[in-house]
């Protein structure tokens, strides 16, 4: 039988098909999360996201390792396919000595010889130890797809968290600029005071120590405000943005969550995925150790032509052929199988004690969570009525000062309380959206909305 190059391209075809079908389910892509980042309210910080996730390095990176690992199964499944090659021989053997064969000599032996032989092997998998492997590895490519999970989580994570702190600190920072502006004048009129016998020099040192204290206050601000843009962008991947397009606090919606969830947010989480598929690869790693303790059959086969004149090459007498069964199985290896068994199954215990531990993790984060939103709402609640409370006081003061009840300097220190009230409401509503991107976490990046109990 002659392959022509026809049959040739018609098989090739057909074999890259059958290779493409079997892994159109392997080209997974993770869509934006960005269903629960919609509830802020903020495009900006979506936007911001939307980048994030099309240009960050660190998830550029998980993605090509998941690629990577969709390679790793596709070679895998390669060693269930019959391996076909072509190894050409042309060789010369130079004049040498008489060549004897019995009684019959040979004198000044030399030859040529033309080997073209088409060679296939196949390992027939009788135990499905192969078929085994491959689906080892295709549980190690899903680990892989968690792992990008997580990478996504982290850095959307970090990257908003770092956004609100950013609004936030723009926000005390124009407040203590107010407040610099406001103790200058203070301490002047202090001064004055003092001056004209109307108080004592304590008075006033305490107040220019209070403008020191403002100044320097805020010159931290505004450098962990630039320390702060500079995370950002790295976490954006972009190299020539000096600065990061961001909202006000004021305009950030306050999410309300749920005081419970149901038992099984925590099994969508990428890390409990993950825990279950490292126990599940153990298992079929235990199982392809034990049959690789078991005898091993290979077919093989030729078909080629062999001639020693090349003009008799691709004739009916130089075709050759052949084909046969080769039976292994490694009687003695020093005891390495049975390590490696005991090995697998040693690493599948351990899996299972990574599972429990996954799972009590993952239940003490989402109460963590849960238990800190609950405080810092309360505490963001308390703070809106002190800061109100203070903005009543300040109004008060301000009639009385137009009424000449008060004076200007106290008119004056009664502001200065309301900015540090308000930098204090400020400091609990970013606190508060922090601890929101904590249950983020906790949930594995799902929509609160779809998880909370009824």
């Amino acid at each position: 039988m002659i392959i022509t190059q026809g049959d040739y391209s018609r098989m090739k075809k057909i074999f890259s098909f059958f290779i493409l079908i079997m892994f159109l389910n392997c080209n997974q892509v993770l869509a934006d999360d960005t269903s629960w980042w919609n509830h802020y309210g903020d495009e900006i910080l979506v936007n911001n996201l939307a980048k994030v996730y099309a240009q960050n390095q660190d998830l550029k990176i998980a993605t090509i390792k998941t690629k990577q690992m969709q390679e790793v199964v596709k070679m895998s499944l390669a060693n269930e396919l019959p391996q076909i090659n072509f190894n050409p021989n042309i060789g010369r053997e130079l004049r040498a000595s008489d060549v004897y064969f019995g009684n019959l000599l040979i004198p000044n032996y030399s030859q040529t010889r033309y080997l073209l032989p088409l060679s296939m092997t196949y390992e027939i998998d009788i135990y499905g130890k192969n078929h085994l492997q491959t689906k080892s590895f295709k549980k190690l490519s899903q680990s892989a797809i968690e792992d990008e999970k997580i990478a996504r989580i982290l850095i959307s994570s970090t990257f908003t968290a770092n956004y609100f702190n950013l609004i936030k600190i723009d926000r005390l920072i124009e407040n203590n600029k107010k407040l610099v502006d406001l103790q200058t004048n203070i301490a002047k009129m202090q001064r004055l005071k003092y001056e004209r016998g109307l108080c004592s020099e304590p008075e006033v040192l305490s107040e220019e120590q209070a403008l020191t204290s403002f100044q320097q206050e805020l010159n931290t601000l505004e450098a962990e405000q630039e320390i702060i843009k500079n995370q950002l962008i790295t976490l954006l991947g972009e190299k020539e943005v000096t600065n990061i397009e961001r909202n006000k606090i004021e305009n950030i919606k306050l999410i309300d969550i749920p005081d419970n969830f149901d038992s099984s947010s925590i099994t969508k989480r990428p890390d409990f995925v993950k825990s279950e598929l490292y126990v599940q690869r153990t298992g079929l790693d235990v199982r392809v150790a034990r049959r690789e303790l078991l005898p091993s059959f290979t077919i093989y086969g030729n078909i080629g032509f062999n001639a020693y004149h090349l003009d008799r090459l691709f004739t009916n007498r130089s075709f050759l052929s052949s084909v046969g069964v080769l039976p292994s199985w490694d009687v003695f290896t020093g005891g390495r199988k049975m390590a490696n068994l005991r090995y697998r199954k040693l690493e599948c215990k351990k899996a299972i004690e990574e599972y429990n531990k996954t799972v009590l993790t993952c239940i003490q984060e989402l109460n963590n969570s849960l238990c800190r939103i609950k405080a810092t709402r309360k505490n963001y609640d308390e703070s809106s009525k002190r800061c109100q409370l203070e903005f009543d006081k300040f109004t008060l003061t301000q009639t009385k000062y137009s009424i000449g009840a008060l004076s200007k300097l106290d008119e004056m220190k009664e502001e200065r309380n309301l900015y540090l009230r308000e930098n204090e409401h400020i400091s609990e509503k970013a606190n508060y959206l922090v601890m929101t991107i904590e249950l983020y976490k906790a949930l594995g990046g799902q929509d609160y909305s779809e998880n909370k109990t009824l």
